[in-house]
């Protein structure tokens, strides 16, 4: 190891390292601020522009791209013409070279950056420098992370060399750093000038936050990734204070809550509970408490396990009542001390705490199928405007829970089905491949309730069973899309069973 070319931005370790590596007689070389910081803590350096000749310029933005230095890298050691020709070019080879880049990522997460600062934070000779490293691996070891000093050190003392196997691994680690940090860019610039909303290609990067105990089930392996900018409101942005792991169930349905309970908004106190990705139990109240109490009474038996998320801090009463079952997880922007003395009687309870929680950011979502890619806007549309198609107009106490149970099944999965009264769902159907099925299921689950509720589907009826077996069960007034060649069936099945209707106009499929 005789020649090491240093240029990193995180000069975390980095004086330690070449000072381990000038003992084992590398000759280091280095630019600008690492030139400055090895100097100063008294490491044997070299600058770069004695090996090339050439002054650093244009505010540094060149410094490394000169044939001294890539010749240096890319030449293959046991080809006999790359090396003669080297020689004769009085380039000498590189056999190590650490660099990381521009801060690019931690630039354009500050508030108010510039395009132009942004801009100057996009490395050019870094890159190269990687890319020219981990191509020619066989003979240059290339570390881009100081988490990998000390195994490349302990190799080095321990064997002479670095192994192939651990330049094999720094240099997947090199193209994975450069692909992440050019779809960043990309990303970047593609916002700021609003261009193409589905290109010709798509590129995304995801930073990993942990791995998983095991995927949806014990012999899955999973980690979760999250995005790198518009975490805000999202699960990736919350604070665990207490209990066990997230899993990835737990995850997935604590997602899926939020983004229900986003649906309701920040006007009123709601609380949200969720089973295996549908709402069990929505309510909205006067106090947290008493919407607790609502989600709850919709469905006492799904909560069990379940979910709860809330967008207003916990106070005791609520954390006294949740904690009178097994819930999994809860999610709020704050919990009262009191709140959390009880919580945390609970040794597993995964107890969140996150800001923004109406806050809604993502536009696109993306599900992956084998051998490709989904991509579509957000379903960030509840209705435009609502038209009555019955005789019978909804009352101002139906028109509410009206809204109140379209918002539910559009968060449930497909054919869905929700029932819901006084600002509380009361039962939910998801999931069948038939709509009637959904309704009765949802009508047997509610029981009593179920009288006087109202009713929204995801879809339109294509028949007239789904009104007629609501009237049975005492259900007032129903919300749907519309669009069915057969929605005059379901107009007259109303008008006949004195129900009104009224259709939205948007449908709510989620699959």
């Amino acid at each position: 190891m005789k020649n090491v070319l240093i240029s990193v931005s995180d000069k975390t370790g980095i004086v330690e390292f070449a000072q381990e590596l000038s003992k084992l007689g590398a000759k280091i070389i280095s630019t600008g601020g690492t030139y400055k910081l090895l100097k100063e803590n008294h490491v044997n350096v070299v600058e770069v522009s004695e090996v090339t000749g050439f002054a650093e310029c244009l505010d540094g933005r060149v410094k490394t791209l000169h044939p001294a230095v890539h010749g240096g890298i890319l030449a293959i050691r046991d080809n006999t013409e790359h090396m003669a020709r080297i020689e004769e070019l009085g380039i000498e080879p590189i056999d190590m070279v650490v660099v990381n880049l521009y801060p690019f990522k931690q630039t354009i997460l500050k508030e108010g950056i510039d395009f132009q600062t942004a801009i100057e934070n996009i490395d050019i000779g870094g890159p190269t420098m990687l890319r020219s490293s981990a191509k020619n691996f066989k003979d240059v070891a290339v570390v881009v992370d100081s988490a990998d000093y000390d195994k490349v050190l302990q190799e080095l003392k321990e064997n002479g060399e670095v192994s192939y196997d651990t330049k094999y691994a720094l240099a997947v680690k090199v193209f994975e750093a450069t692909s992440h940090y050019d779809t960043l860019i990309a990303g970047y610039l593609k916002k700021q000038a609003e261009m193409e909303e589905y290109g010709p290609t798509l590129t995304v990067t995801y930073e990993k936050v942990q791995d998983m105990r095991y995927g949806e089930n014990p012999h899955q392996s999973a980690a979760f990734y999250k995005e790198i900018k518009g975490t805000k409101g999202s699960l990736a942005a919350a604070r665990q204070l207490h209990g066990k792991e997230l899993s990835y169930n737990n995850i997935s349905d604590t997602n899926g809550a939020l983004e229900t309970l986003k649906e309701y908004g920040a006007e009123e106190p709601t609380v949200v509970a969720v089973k295996h990705g549908n709402p069990c139990g929505i309510g909205s109240a006067d106090t947290i408490a008493e919407a607790y109490q609502k989600a709850y009474e919709g469905d006492p038996l799904a909560i069990f396990g379940g979910i709860v998320v809330a967008n207003r801090a916990i106070d005791k009463e609520t954390a006294e009542k949740i904690n009178s079952i097994f819930i999994e997880v809860v999610v709020a922007p704050g919990y009262d001390e009191a709140a959390l003395e009880v919580l945390q009687t609970k040794k597993n309870i995964r107890l969140l705490e996150l800001d923004d929680i109406a806050y809604n950011i993502y536009s696109k979502e993306m599900k992956k199928v084998l051998g490709g890619m989904l991509i579509q806007q957000r379903d960030n549309k509840l209705y435009d405007e609502l038209t009555c198609v019955t005789k019978r107009q909804p009352t101002p106490k139906e028109l509410e829970d009206l809204t109140f149970a379209f918002k539910a099944v559009k968060c449930t999965k497909s054919n869905a089905i929700s029932l819901a009264k006084d600002k509380m769902l009361v039962a939910n159907g998801p999931g069948q491949v038939s709509r009637i099925w959904s309704l009765m299921n949802a009508i047997r689950q509610g029981g009593d309730k179920v009288s006087g509720a109202v009713m929204a589907s995801d879809a339109f009826f294509p028949f007239d069973d789904c009104v007629r077996e609501a009237a049975k069960a005492g259900i007032t007034a129903i919300i749907q899309p519309g669009g069915s060649l057969k929605d005059e069936d379901s107009i007259r099945a109303c008008d006949e069973l004195g129900i009104a209707m009224v259709f939205t106009g948007v449908r709510h499929f989620k699959h």
